[in-house]
């Protein structure tokens, strides 16, 4: 008995820890760069592959993600049926320099902020870049944490093995 004691508490602490990564997208809203509410779970019901990338403009790796990305995402829209949206962490004072640098960039992606962290803590982001892949049904299929040159190629994988079910 005393053993199950201790696995329940242990299971309970373990589902309980910020680090824990759930397996569909929570209602939240958040902001779209002109002001506007969305509810994040709308990106769920859409019928489509949802790449969801957590970053910030202060953030290098997380530009040179979202860069490479950006590099390939006509062809995985038309291949994948896939929509990406990002997401920034960045504070409200940090978000006059978000619009800005979107476009910049030429980004012609979903960009949406969570700058009260609303987002980061329900799904557990510690670090950024963390990017998800969110099934057509909803459920997150794939997480990765940080950058490195190549990764997109592994997010492309993951969405060949969604088209290939």
């Amino acid at each position: 008995m005393k053993v199950l004691n201790v696995l329940a508490v242990f299971f309970f602490v373990l589902l309980s820890a910020p680090g824990f990564s759930q397996n569909t997208l929570p209602s939240t809203n958040l902001k779209t760069l002109d002001g506007k509410n969305v509810d994040l779970i709308s990106f769920a019901d859409n019928g489509k592959t949802t790449i969801i990338s957590m970053w910030a403009t202060w953030c290098a790796p997380c530009k040179k993600e979202l860069d490479a990305i950006a590099e390939v995402y006509e062809e995985w829209q038309s291949k994948y049926n896939v929509e990406l949206v990002a997401i920034t962490i960045d504070t409200q004072r940090q978000l006059a320099k978000v619009k800005p640098m979107v476009e910049s960039k030429g980004w012609k992606f979903t960009i949406l902020s969570d700058a009260n962290n609303q987002l980061r803590n329900s799904m557990g982001v510690v670090s950024i870049p963390q990017t998800f892949v969110v099934s057509s049904s909803g459920e997150i299929v794939f997480s990765h944490t940080g950058y490195s040159p190549g990764d997109e190629f592994e997010l492309e994988e993951q969405l060949k093995l969604l088209v290939n079910e």
